[in-house]
């Protein structure tokens, strides 16, 4: 039986995993077995932090909309449960966004929310 020889083989794997490391500092952009530990490693954070972005942003439209209630004189709290009492089905980004460029319309939902 021939013998395998698996230079090839091995050495495109290495020159694909580097290209994947491409931009990192010092050893994890040129060494392979630096560089493969650094790309799980990556790997692995973005899968945990797609999941964590959508926390951040819902926070973060939390935050906008706070805000801009208690301008007009109402808590976060009971603006929400006053649009679940008049069946208003804005989601949290819609209000924030609504919050940050348009602050008379904001108005607006502000007064139906205290209306119910």
């Amino acid at each position: 039986m021939a013998r395998v020889k698996r230079g090839v083989t091995a050495h495109a794997r290495h020159k694909r995993l580097l290209q994947d490391a491409e931009g990192r500092k010092g050893t994890r952009s040129r060494l392979v077995k630096a560089s493969r530990e650094a790309l799980l490693h990556a790997l692995a954070y973005a899968t945990r932090d797609r999941k964590q972005r959508k926390r951040d942003f819902r926070g973060l439209w939390i935050i906008r909309i706070n805000a801009a209630t208690r301008t007009h004189g109402m808590a976060y709290g009971k603006f929400i449960a006053g649009l679940k009492a008049a069946n208003v089905e804005l989601d949290r980004k819609v209000l924030a966004d609504i919050a940050v460029r348009d602050a008379a319309t904001f108005g607006r939902i502000v007064e139906v929310a205290k209306g119910a």
